[in-house]
């Protein structure tokens, strides 16, 4: 008979996290990096005093948001290319329901999370407890259910035993190159605290490495087909390359066949910017150079990319009649939208297995040509709208004078508003993972808490955090955080006076100025709002700077910090790079009393015309 050990449940889950490896670079380390928890009723005399037995082997890191506390978790998977990964522990009630918009970037971005909110009795007798959500006719509701659509693995601990098979299933979620995504384990909260006899060897380290799935012969036979009849093909490299650490192989492949490649926000990395085959970014946001060949491109080979509307354009980026897709995934549902050649495998492999068939097959010389000027023409643009003027800065300006300071060395983390558009078509990238952007889900007030969680992941890197003022006012308190925990982070706030890219977009679909930039918007009093000094305020190091010129000074200067440096820089709010990018699909309305809107839903219907399945 096996032997077993008496634990409560949750002694029981944070033993057997603390059990579960991960080897990199020949090294076994621990699979989960810690676990982030604010402790409430619901989780505090349960997993709390769970999580203070294995302090030493699971460490537990405290924040001041729940959503902050996910975001962190995310951003640490992502710069471990889902190598490691995080828990975050909540209590019931408000605790829980702050995870859900974290759980749907990392479920929309397919990255490794583990959620551990605390539940409702299942025993029911004392309810209704304090924060429990009633439903009038369903009385197995929870407020943790609206977790289940963001969570690719839902299960709600009704029972001490439930636990073994749940984490198993967690597991393996979790670790799967497919099916990858956020994991919600619902803990009620006197089952917590019950105990249970668990075998022994429930608790055995495991150690657990990334799968790397082989394709099929005839999707391969397909594939290899399409490329050897191709005379101009290309290459988008998503965020599949990196999590595959296929970046190696990707750039071999790229250089042996001449096929350029163009990168989507979350593969931007995948090659150095300045490889001569590397056109930059693509899409919505693309380079003039990644554009051009994607509009004339008879076969795109997309590589771990989800092919979203940013990435395709709105389905109007590929203009040859005869183009293919081929879609290398790990997941079938990537691999094969929009009648895509499915290949799905794993990156890495599905690119070997591709070189093993093509032989010496290249495409024309003409077409590397093409490339090539095509990217020395970006190359152009891009230092024409980076470089300093006299003029209250534009974004642009702003990103080339970080990037002067501080050089493709530093890890760029940044998420929504205007800053990711001007970043994925400017930011020089560096190493593989050194630009890390939240683009599939754009999610305010992502930076500050996903820079800690890089901080987290690469403790040596210099990490440098972007964002408007618009998501620091959404999310800034784990400044504090970095602060007490010594992850020092530099964040430049860019100054706009309000939502600045939405009220471009408002301008170009044909609205009015209303309720974007704060001038716009119903008030009585415009703010003024100090945030070097509401940095300063939490801890940080903070400075507020008049000039590009004062910008670059203060970066330099931050170097020596010793902790989180904030910079503060107004910039103009209507200003965005002209150069490169392409139509995305914004519906206008059909009928409006302002000519502006009339004249933009033409312009609109006559765009739509571009759009087309790939056949």
């Amino acid at each position: 008979m096996s032997k077993t050990i008496r634990l409560t449940m949750a002694q029981a889950l944070t033993r057997f996290l603390a059990r579960q490896m991960t080897e990199i670079d020949g090294k076994t380390l621990p699979l989960f990096g810690g676990v982030w928890a604010i402790f409430g009723h619901g989780n505090v005399a349960g997993i709390g005093e769970a999580l203070y037995q294995v302090r030493d082997d699971l460490p537990t890191f405290r924040a001041h948001n729940e959503q902050g506390m996910a975001h962190a978790a995310i951003a640490y998977a992502k710069a471990n290319f889902r190598r490691r990964m995080m828990a975050v522990t909540t209590s019931i009630g408000p605790g829980a329901t702050n995870l859900v918009t974290a759980a749907a970037l990392a479920h929309v971005n397919r990255l490794p999370l583990l959620l551990l909110p605390g539940d409702v009795f299942a025993n029911r007798i004392p309810d209704p407890v304090l924060q429990q959500v009633e439903d009038f006719g369903d009385g197995t509701v929870s407020a943790n259910d609206c977790l289940r659509p963001v969570s690719r693995y839902f299960d709600r601990i009704t029972r001490p035993e439930q636990i073994i098979p749940a984490l198993n299933r967690a597991m393996q979620v979790l670790t799967d190159p497919a099916e990858c995504g956020p994991v919600t384990l619902a803990l009620c909260q006197d089952v917590q605290a019950e105990a249970y006899d668990y075998p022994e060897s429930f608790f055995d380290e495991r150690v657990w490495r990334p799968r790397r799935p082989q394709p099929d012969a005839s999707e391969l036979d397909a594939a290899v087909a399409a490329l050897k009849g191709s005379r101009k093909p290309v290459i988008i490299a998503g965020g599949g390359v990196l999590y595959s650490e296929a970046t190696a192989t990707l750039k071999a492949f790229a250089e042996k066949h001449g096929i350029p490649v163009m990168e989507t926000n979350a593969g931007k990395s995948s090659l150095p910017h300045d490889h001569p085959l590397n056109m930059g970014s693509v899409g919505v946001t693309g380079s003039s150079a990644s554009n051009l060949l994607a509009e004339q491109a008879d076969v795109v080979l997309a590589v771990g990319s989800r092919l979203q509307d940013f990435t395709t354009g709105s389905w109007a980026l590929f203009k040859a009649d005869d183009v293919k897709i081929v879609g290398l995934n790990a997941q079938a549902f990537d691999a094969g939208k929009h009648r895509a050649l499915p290949l799905v495998a794993d990156a890495k492999a599905g690119l070997e297995a591709l070189e093993a068939r093509l032989d010496d097959w290249k495409s024309p010389d003409a077409w590397v040509a093409t490339a090539k000027a095509a990217k020395t023409d970006w190359l152009t643009a891009a230092k024409a709208v980076t470089d300093p003027t006299n003029a209250l800065p534009s974004d642009a300006q702003v990103i080339g004078a970080v990037h002067r300071a501080r050089g493709s060395k530093a890890t760029l983390v940044c998420a929504s508003g205007g800053l990711p558009g001007e970043l994925h078509k400017l930011w020089p990238a560096g190493a593989p993972g050194s630009y890390h952007m939240e683009y599939g889900y754009s999610t305010m007030g992502y930076e500050i808490a996903g820079g800690l969680g890089v901080k987290l992941a690469k403790p040596n890197d210099d990490v440098i955090v972007m964002l408007g003022d618009g998501s620091y006012m959404m999310m800034n308190s784990e400044i504090a955080t970095s602060v007490m925990l010594g992850k020092k982070l530099t964040i430049v706030v860019l100054d706009n006076r309000g939502f600045g890219c939405i009220n471009r977009l408002q301008m170009a679909t044909g609205g009015a100025n209303f309720n974007n930039l704060l001038k716009d918007a119903k008030h009585e009093v415009l703010p003024e709002i100090d945030f070097a000094a509401h940095a300063a305020s939490m801890g940080a190091v903070a400075r507020k700077v008049a000039s590009i010129a004062e910008l670059e000074r203060a970066l330099k200067e931050a170097e020596a910090d010793t902790k989180t440096s904030v910079i503060v820089i107004d910039t103009d709010p209507l200003i965005s790079t002209d150069a490169g990018g392409h139509w995305w699909d914004v519906a206008v309305p059909e009928v409006s009393s302002r000519k502006e809107v009339n004249a933009a839903r033409k312009d609109y219907e006559q765009k739509r015309k571009m759009q087309h399945l790939v056949n």
